[in-house]
C-alpha cells in the first residue's frame, strides 16, 4: 500500500469522530448526539451513559487505559487529570468501566489554577464539563475529553466557555440579520479560523546550556552573529534533511488526531519556520492549535531538537507570530466573507463587510488587548509584525466598493486581468483582486480576514471571543434597524445602513504601509487607539462600554471580566520578574566570570611578554583589558541597579502600577544590562562563555 493510501486511513485514527460514532453507537443515541452538537440542546444523562460505553470501547481497542478531563486554564496552556478506567470488583479482579457520569464531568482542584480572586486556597472546588461539539481523542495511551472548566459557583475558569458563548453569540445575531434580508433558510452561522504557527527549531544540547531559554523562552543576552536574516536567504528556501525529518513525523502526528495540518516552509529568520491548518469551527481549530504547539514541543524531542514558540527568542531577528485567519459560514454552507463577482451588489456581503469595519473600529482596544503579552511587545510594531495600532486593509477593488457606497456613485467593476510574465512558456494566470498588505493588523484576503497581530504563543481563543462578540454586538444593532422595514424596502434601508456605518467607521481602513512614522501620526488624527505596550492595553479590558458589551451578550460576567484582567496583569508582571531574575543570574555566575576570566588570560599574556622583553600585541591587549575591566564595572553597577529595581517592582501593592513600572523600569535597566553585555561579547574567543552563542545556535541544525 502507497503512502497516499495509507494517509486516509491514518487521518482523525486517534479521533473519536463522526464516523466512529455512527460505527459504535445505536442510532437513536447517535441522534441525540448530532442534536446536541449541531443544536447546542441539553444532553440526557442515558445518551452520556450509551456514548460513555461507547467511547471506552473504543478507546481501549485503541490501547487506552486511562481518561482524562482536557481543558484550558487561564495559564495559556492545557491542563489534564489521568485517571484509569479499571474498577476493583472483589477478588483481586477488575473491570474496564466508564460512565456516562464520568464522561460528562470532572471535578479537578480550582484553586491552583489561575482565578483573579475567583477562587482561593480554601475553596478548591471545580468542575470540568464535556464540551460535546469538540471530538475525543486518544493521545499515549489516554483518551482525552475535550472540557470547559469552571468554579463550584459557576463562573469561567477557561479559555473554552467565553469561546462557546461568543459563538452562540454571534450565531444568534448573524442569523437574524440573514433572515431578514431574506435568508430565511439559515438558522445557524459558525466561525471558521485557520490558525497559521509560527517557530523556532533549535539544537537541545544548545538549549540546555541557555539558562534563560530554559527559564523564560528567549535569550537575555547574545550579540548577532555577523550574518543573521539580511540576506533573505531562509525565507520559503530549501528544507534541510534534519528539518524535513521533523515536520515530516509533526504532519503524521497531527494528521493521527485530526488536525488538517496543510502547508509547511522556512520563515524569515534562521530556524525558523511555520505551519499551517485548513479551516475548522473555531472551537475545535482552538483545541487544535492547543494541541499542535504541544505535539511540535514533543516531536522536537525525538529529533533532539528543541521547538521555540516564544514570540521573540532572539533579538535582532524576526520573532514568530500567529495569524487569525477568521470567516462566517453559514449552516447552508454559504460563506458570509465571499464577495463574489460582484462585491457591489452582493447585498449579504456588503451587510456582514459593514459590521465587521464598525466592530474592528469601535472595540480595536480590545482587540489590542486579545494579542496583548510580555513576549509579543517585543515583536508589535517592528518590521516583522503589525503594528500596535489596529486598521483594516480593504485592498484596492473593496477600497473603491466602499468609496461608491459613500458616495452614491456607481461601482464599475474593472475587468480580470490576466497575468503575463513576459515569456511564452510560462502559463497566463487570473489575478487577485486585492493584493496582501503584511503590515496590516486586520487584512481582507479574498473571502476571510487575517488578524495577523497574534503572537505565536498565544492561545488563540482570546482573539476569536473579541472578534465573535464584537461582530455580534453591531449586527445586533443592525437588526434593530432592519427588523421593522417592509420586506419590499429591505433592499434599500441595508444601503442605507451599510452607508451610514462605513461613513461612520471608515477611519479605521488604512491600505497603505502601516511601519511608517507618518501612519503613526495619522492614525493619531484619525483617533485611533495607539496602545504600545501590555500594560497600556489592559485597562481597556475593563472599560465601561467593554464591560457592558460583555454582560449584554453573556460572555463575561463582571467578576469574570475582573479576574482575567487581574490574571492578564499578574502574569505580565510575574514574566517580566522571572526574566529579571534569570538574567540577573546568568550575568554574575557565567557572564562576567567569563569576562574576567579572559581579561586575566591577557593580563598574564601582556606581563610574560613583558618578561620577556617583548611588546609585541602588548598595546592591543592593554586596549582590550581595558574594554573589559570598565565594561565589567559597569555591568556590575547596572545589574546592581536592576536587581535594586526588581525589589522595588515586586513589593508594589497596585497590579497595574506593578506591571507598568516593569515595563518602564526594569525592562529599561535589563535593556542596559544586556546593551552593554552584548557590546562585552565580541571581544570573547569561542569557548569562553560557558553557554552557546546566537551563532552556534541559529546556523547548526
Amino acid at each position: 500500500m502507497s503512502k497516499e493510501q495509507r494517509i486516509p486511513e491514518l487521518y482523525g485514527s486517534l479521533v473519536f469522530n463522526d464516523k466512529v460514532m455512527r460505527d459504535k453507537l445505536p442510532k437513536d443515541i447517535y441522534k441525540a448526539l448530532r442534536k446536541t452538537i449541531e443544536n447546542n440542546t441539553h444532553l440526557e444523562l442515558d445518551v452520556a451513559n450509551s456514548v460513555a460505553v461507547a467511547m471506552k470501547e473504543w478507546a481501549v481497542e485503541n490501547g487506552a487505559t486511562h481518561y482524562t478531563h482536557w481543558f484550558q486554564p487561564m495559564t495559556g496552556f492545557t491542563a489534564e487529570k489521568h485517571d484509569s478506567f479499571i474498577t476493583p470488583v472483589g477478588n483481586g479482579e477488575v473491570i474496564m468501566d466508564f460512565s456516562g457520569k464520568e464522561l460528562v464531568k470532572g471535578e479537578p482542584d480550582a484553586s491552583s489554577f489561575p482565578s483573579g480572586g475567583l477562587r482561593a486556597t480554601f475553596e478548591a472546588r471545580g468542575y470540568t464539563a464535556w464540551d460535546p461539539t469538540s471530538p475525543a481523542f486518544i493521545k499515549d495511551g489516554t483518551l482525552y475529553i475535550p472540557t470547559a472548566f469552571c468554579s463550584y459557583t459557576g463562573e469561567a475558569l477557561d479559555k473554552k466557555t467565553p469561546l462557546l458563548r461568543s459563538m452562540d453569540a454571534l450565531s444568534k445575531e448573524a442569523t437574524r440579520v440573514l433572515n431578514k434580508i431574506g435568508q430565511t433558510d439559515v438558522t445557524g452561522v459558525s466561525t471558521t479560523v485557520g490558525p497559521e504557527q509560527e517557530y523556532f527549531l533549535i539544537e537541545k544540547e544548545a538549549y540546555k546550556q541557555r539558562k534563560d531559554l530554559i527559564f523564560t523562552g528567549r535569550t537575555l543576552l547574545g550579540a548577532m552573529p555577523p550574518k543573521g536574516q539580511e540576506m533573505e536567504d531562509h525565507y520559503f528556501g530549501a528544507i534541510k534533511p534534519r528539518v524535513a525529518a521533523y515536520m515530516h513525523d509533526l504532519d503524521l502526528e497531527l494528521w493521527k488526531l485530526g488536525i488538517p495540518a496543510k502547508t509547511k516552509h522556512n520563515e524569515v529568520a534562521p530556524c525558523q519556520h511555520e505551519l499551517a491548518p485548513v479551516f475548522d469551527t473555531t472551537n475545535i481549530a482552538v483545541d487544535h492549535n492547543q494541541l499542535t504547539m504541544e505535539i511540535m514541543k514533543k516531536v522536537a524531542e525525538k529529533h533532539d531538537l528543541v521547538c521555540l514558540l516564544h514570540e521573540k527568542p532572539f533579538a535582532g531577528i524576526n520573532g514568530s507570530g500567529k495569524h487569525n485567519n477568521w470567516s462566517m459560514i453559514t449552516n447552508t454552507g454559504v460563506n458570509l466573507l465571499d464577495p463574489g463577482k460582484t462585491p457591489a451588489d452582493n447585498t449579504q456581503f456588503l451587510i456582514f463587510l459593514a459590521a465587521i469595519i464598525e466592530a474592528v473600529d469601535e472595540y480595536a482596544d480590545l482587540m489590542r488587548v486579545s494579542v496583548a503579552s510580555p513576549g509579543n511587545d517585543h515583536r508589535l510594531g517592528a518590521n516583522e509584525a503589525p503594528p500596535a495600532i489596529i486598521s483594516i486593509f480593504l485592498g484596492e477593488e473593496l477600497e473603491k466598493v466602499v468609496e461608491s457606497i459613500k458616495n452614491d456613485t456607481f461601482f464599475e467593476k474593472s475587468g480580470t486581468t490576466k497575468m503575463n510574465i513576459g515569456t511564452t512558456v510560462l502559463p497566463h494566470f487570473t489575478k487577485d483582486n486585492t493584493d496582501r498588505n503584511r503590515t496590516s493588523p486586520f487584512a481582507f484576503t479574498g473571502n476571510k480576514f487575517e488578524f495577523r497581530s497574534l503572537g505565536s504563543s498565544l492561545s488563540v481563543s482570546g482573539p476569536n471571543v473579541i472578534l465573535n462578540t464584537a461582530v455580534a454586538e453591531v449586527l445586533s444593532r443592525f437588526y434593530e434597524k432592519l427588523k421593522d422595514v417592509p420586506d419590499d424596502g429591505i433592499e434599500s434601508a441595508v444601503h442605507e445602513l451599510v452607508k451610514e456605518s462605513i461613513t461612520a467607521h471608515e477611519r479605521v481602513i488604512f491600505n497603505g504601509n502601516g511601519y511608517t512614522d507618518e501612519w503613526v501620526k495619522e492614525a493619531e488624527k484619525r483617533g485611533l487607539y495607539n496602545l504600545r505596550s501590555t500594560p497600556d492595553a489592559l485597562p481597556a479590558f475593563i472599560a465601561e462600554k467593554n464591560k457592558a458589551l460583555f454582560e449584554k451578550h453573556h460572555i463575561f460576567t463582571e467578576s469574570e471580566l475582573e479576574s482575567r484582567y487581574e490574571i492578564l496583569l499578574e502574569n505580565y508582571s510575574k514574566t517580566i520578574h522571572i526574566e529579571s531574575l534569570t538574567l540577573k543570574d546568568m550575568v554574575l555566575t557565567e557572564f562576567m566570570p567569563a569576562v574576567g576570566e579572559y581579561a586575566d588570560q591577557l593580563t598574564a599574556s601582556v606581563t610574560a611578554k613583558t618578561s620577556l622583553d617583548s611588546h609585541l600585541g602588548c598595546k592591543a591587549d592593554m586596549k582590550m583589558i581595558r574594554i573589559l575591566s570598565d565594561g565589567y564595572d559597569k555591568l556590575f553597577d547596572l545589574v546592581g541597579k536592576l536587581s535594586e529595581d526588581t525589589d522595588k517592582a515586586e513589593s508594589m501593592e497596585d497590579s497595574l502600577a506593578q506591571a507598568k513600572f516593569y515595563h518602564d523600569e526594569i525592562l529599561k535597566d535589563m535593556e542596559q544590562v544586556r546593551s552593554l553585555a552584548d557590546s562585552l561579547e565580541v571581544y570573547l574567543p569561542d569557548g569562553v562563555l560557558p553557554y552557546p552563542k546566537y551563532e552556534d545556535i541559529l546556523f547548526y541544525v
